[in-house]
């Protein structure tokens, strides 16, 4: 059993990550700025009041931990914007202050910077939007700051290039900078089975310091 805190726990991918984290056996804190937002209850559940970007509250929460996992978001393309790079930067400043006993963060990543078939990046397809491809670059560049790290242990999971509420099946495929697709070069996860990854990855750590992906 790991004691597992999650920022942005009342968000669609947290909440997902606390269930499956619950239903495994583990101890979680849920860190959201509005306690008042998670209405679950549970024996093994905790809801604390934190505020990733920052630096001393990412630290409080950490404390004790043996995993922070971080699944911000962020609204809009400019809430991202001010937010996930923010956010990784915040994260790894409050994880410093705790030396040898800060715990590992697990970050949840975004797939416009995962290589496609074709050798190109997800975030060159033609015809994104603006607000995408805003969010998109937001997670690479938050990424880009995770990789300079060395003195944290970290994980980044991006997920496939479509992302949504569905079934779990923990039946999918793994890789690491390289966007998973089906034969019909479909590339899709559903909430419950990118949490599934997740935290199969707390269980048996497959990718310190660097970031994998998941799909069908």
């Amino acid at each position: 059993m790991s004691k597992i805190a999650v920022f942005g726990a009342n968000g669609t991918i947290g909440s997902a990550v606390v269930r499956e984290a619950l239903n495994r056996g583990h101890q979680v804190t849920a860190v959201v700025r509005d306690p008042a937002k998670i209405t679950e209850t549970h024996p093994s559940l905790t809801v604390t009041k934190g505020d990733v970007l920052d630096p001393a509250s990412v630290s409080a929460a950490a404390t004790g931990q043996d995993v922070l996992v971080s699944a911000v978001g962020g609204g809009d393309g400019p809430g991202h914007l001010a937010t996930i790079e923010p956010a990784a930067r915040s994260l790894v400043t409050g994880l410093r202050t705790l030396g040898d006993q800060a715990p590992r963060l697990i970050a949840v990543g975004g797939a416009g910077s995962l290589r496609t078939p074709d050798g190109k990046q997800v975030w060159d397809a033609p015809g994104l939007p603006d607000w995408l491809l805003q969010i998109m670059h937001a997670h690479g560049d938050a990424l880009d700051h995770l990789r300079t790290v060395s003195d944290v242990s970290w994980t980044s999971l991006s997920p496939a290039a479509t992302i949504e509420p569905g079934k779990r099946t923990a039946d999918f495929r793994t890789a690491q900078d390289e966007l998973v697709t089906g034969a019909d070069g479909s590339s899709r996860i559903s909430v419950e089975d990118y949490a599934v990854a997740l935290v199969d990855e707390i269980e048996q750590p497959q990718h310190l310091g660097e970031r994998f992906t998941c799909g069908y």
